[in-house]
């Protein structure tokens, strides 16, 4: 079914526009919205008389400003469609979100050598803790040498593990509906399997993680993506998008959401559950960033509380340290043997050492997680203090939570950005690679996993970096140049 927005839905969206002339205030504010994927491509418009209304505007005006978005690649009529929105040729369109074979995250451009800061990957490196977790996951191992040491569903300690910090979230869980797999990216893409068939339809928010719209992509889903607001309180946006798609699956991250921070109440959970009921859609929840609230607020129930027919997919790489690659599903029990059967076509499961150190990590609870949350809020709040500082026309909302510092830019140029930061030694992940259809090359992530003192010289890098992009948007080394794959996570 084809996407639309009702004049009043875009009205809401351009707010207050250029009336000088208003045609073109109009056409520059409808660019602004494709550009920024809150109007997504394949998005048919209002018809001209319908907008008229909306905007208490001349029909001239709206004629015009829809000419101006033609001449301009933005809008294209179709017969029998209308006026569509779309992305002008090499204007923020994404690419393979995933990380090209042979790229080296540790390499002379990575983490590991030189005078580089990486913000590609929002993952902090391990506390010390998870070295002493290693320490007694070894000193446990013989116990188990035994065995096959194959555990497809994962060893008993850690589904034990997880299941009881569902409970405590306050959703009841039994072990049996935890499948261990090798990081929430394995879950994603073991639940897509068994979901998903060639062109079935799949919503994501945008915008998104990069992994997941290329994992969903992959597993022959057609994504379509639907705008997340700064602070996450609209969820009309969602519904509509829902109830016009219909959508087999939706990909949802409402915990700290990655990138843009935000976290959804337990209004809007029911809203857009409300809604999932209806459309009859499936929802995957990232809950990767769940133990990172960074003001001591209390969280709302996990999603499934409220749409018990959610897969939820979890992961120790956020909170603790990425190289453990290990991940869990909480599955609905109608799920269970459905994806059991996809995971035994790819893996037979994570490794052990692997998971008694997550066991015993999870099990010192939230204790352990505490010295983390505040080493991140410091991180935040330098960041936020260099941005205010060095950047004050890039405009945020403070996360409570998570990893991430989704940042908007005076220009869509965030590809350019990240081509200019790298001659500085900053790596970035430029705005469209989290658009599941193109555009948000007005924004950039900042993930403030490095160290405070880190962070402000990040900042102040980019702040030069930028002052070259805008005094020259298409560098010589830059043009026609994509950025080198990155890792992005």
């Amino acid at each position: 079914m084809a996407r639309t927005v009702h004049a009043a839905r875009l009205a809401s969206l351009l707010g207050d526009f250029g009336r000088d002339p208003a045609y073109a205030g109009l056409a520059d504010g409808v660019r602004a919205l494709v550009d920024e994927g809150r109007v997504p491509t394949g998005t048919r418009l209002p018809s001209e008389r319908d907008l008229v209304a909306a905007l208490g505007v001349s029909r001239t005006t709206v004629a015009r400003a829809y000419a101006a978005l033609r001449d301009s690649g933005y809008l294209v009529s179709r017969q029998g469609s209308g006026s569509v929105a779309q992305l002008p040729p090499g204007r923020g369109h994404r690419g393979d979100h995933l990380l090209s074979p042979g790229v080296d995250p540790d390499g002379p451009e990575g983490t590991g050598t030189g005078d580089v800061v990486d913000l590609t990957c929002a993952a902090p490196a391990p506390p010390p803790e998870v070295h002493e977790a290693y320490r007694r996951g070894v000193e446990a191992l013989p116990a188990h040498l035994g065995g096959t040491g194959y555990y497809p569903s994962g060893m008993a300690v850690l589904r034990q593990a997880v299941a009881e910090g569902y409970a405590r979230r306050g959703l009841p869980t039994d072990p049996g509906q935890v499948v261990v797999v090798a990081g929430a990216q394995a879950g994603v893409a073991l639940t897509a399997r068994s979901l998903l068939g060639p062109g079935d339809r799949v919503v994501v928010e945008s915008p998104t993680y990069p992994n997941a719209i290329a994992t969903l992509a992959r597993a022959g889903g057609r994504v379509l993506g639907s705008d997340v607001l700064d602070d996450g309180s609209d969820t009309d946006g969602l519904a509509t998008t829902l109830r016009q798609v219909l959508p087999r699956v939706a990909y949802l991250i409402p915990d700290f959401h990655n990138p843009t921070g935000v976290l959804r109440d337990d209004a809007a959970r029911e809203r857009v559950a409300a809604t999932l009921r209806r459309t009859g859609t499936t929802a995957i929840v990232d809950e990767s960033m769940v133990a990172l609230p960074l003001e001591g607020q209390a969280m709302p129930l996990p999603f499934a509380a409220h749409a018990p027919d959610t897969i939820s997919v979890g992961s120790i790489s956020k909170p603790y340290w990425g190289g453990l690659r290990v991940g869990w599903l909480r599955l609905p029990e109608s799920r269970l043997a459905g994806v059991l059967a996809e995971r035994l076509a790819l893996d037979l499961g994570a490794p052990v050492l692997e998971q008694l150190v997550s066991a015993d990590l999870l099990a010192a609870g939230d204790g352990l997680l505490g010295a983390r949350r505040e080493g991140l809020r410091a991180a935040r709040d330098a960041a936020l203090a260099a941005i205010a500082t060095h950047l004050p026309d890039w405009t945020l909302t403070p996360p409570g939570g998570g990893l991430c510092l989704w940042c908007r830019l005076p220009a869509p140029l965030s590809t350019a950005l990240t081509v200019r930061a790298r001659e500085h030694g900053v790596l970035l992940a430029p705005g469209p690679a989290f658009a599941p259809e193109g555009g948000l090359d007005r924004y950039v992530r900042l993930p403030f996993t490095q160290t405070p003192a880190v962070m402000t010289d990040a900042v102040e890098r980019l702040a030069t970096a930028w002052a070259e992009t805008l005094a020259d948007p298409a560098p010589g080394a830059g043009v026609g140049r994509a950025p080198s794959p990155v890792l992005v996570a």
